[in-house]
């Protein structure tokens, strides 16, 4: 079952992504670089003014919230195919790192392009 405002990896990705420097159970063959997948997105005028107005009595913004959920699985699913496209099957020490400005949020997933099997 799938929830609107949260997401991470599926179970049977092609490309293996872990947050941490290696993966227990598997063996590093060859580290291929640094992969990642960027993303910019601005919300429209009127879903920016609602949160405006949203923001003035508290509460989450479930338009921004939902909207930087499918900006990290867009950024996610480019890091995974840059790392396939490479011959890789595993990304470690993947990170997201995000940014606002003034045409909108940035989103980027990063990592290492890895070469693993099962140890």
């Amino acid at each position: 079952m799938s929830n609107e405002y949260s997401g991470g990896q599926q179970p049977n990705a092609g490309v293996l992504v872990s947050t941490m420097n290696d993966l227990p159970g598997f063996r590093v063959e060859r580290v291929l670089g640094e992969v990642f997948g960027l993303t910019v997105r601005a919300r429209n005028v009127g879903s920016s003014l609602g949160s405006a107005v949203k923001s003035l009595k508290g509460g989450e913004l479930k338009g921004q919230t939902k909207m930087l959920v499918d900006s990290r699985l867009e950024a996610m699913g480019r890091l995974t195919e840059e790392t396939a496209s490479r011959g890789g099957n595993a990304v470690l020490a993947m990170r997201f790192e995000t940014s606002a400005g003034e045409l909108g949020t940035e989103i980027c997933a990063y990592g290492t392009a890895c070469v693993v099997s099962p140890a």
